[in-house]
Formats: structure tokens, sequence, C-alpha cells
């Protein structure tokens, strides 16, 4: 079973390619030995694509969200002084 695949072998063996992408398992493609593009079943694609509609806390409780990529500093701008 590949799980990476050179260009060239996943133009040859794009079949195989695909029946291991629906079985499951991510396949990674590679150009000049370097990540190009990856395969994944259509299943799990739209998973990841899925947009969960719910409350705000319940998405930045989720563990996949890094608290560091989240800007929580607070303007501490008073606004402006109005005369009435």
């Amino acid at each position: 079973m590949h799980s990476e695949w050179q260009l060239q072998q996943a133009k040859n063996g794009f079949s195989q390619l695909i029946k291991e992408a629906i079985g499951g398992e991510a396949q990674l493609v590679t150009v000049h030995g370097k990540p190009a593009a990856v395969v994944v079943s259509a299943e799990e694609y739209a998973r990841l694509t899925r947009r969960h509609k719910g409350k705000l806390s319940t998405a930045l409780l989720r563990p996949d969200i890094a608290g560091e990529d989240i800007d929580i500093a607070r303007d501490r701008d008073s606004g402006s002084d109005l005369a009435l």
C-alpha cells in the first residue's frame, strides 16, 4: 500500500491511488521529491470542508484550534471625548 507517490507513479497507478484514497488513507503526490498534492476520498474532503454551525464557545474549545493563532488583545482606546 502506497501513501506517497512520485508524480510519474501517480500517473501510471492512478486507479490504485484512487482506491487507496477511498480506503481512507490520504495519498501524497510529490514532484521532484517535494510534496505537491494530497488525494483524499470525497467523503474525507466533505468532512474537512464542512462548515460547522453552532456556538462560538464550542468552536473555540476544539482541540485542533491553536490558541496562539487567535489574537484576543483588546484595544485600550477609550474612544473620543464628546462635548454636548
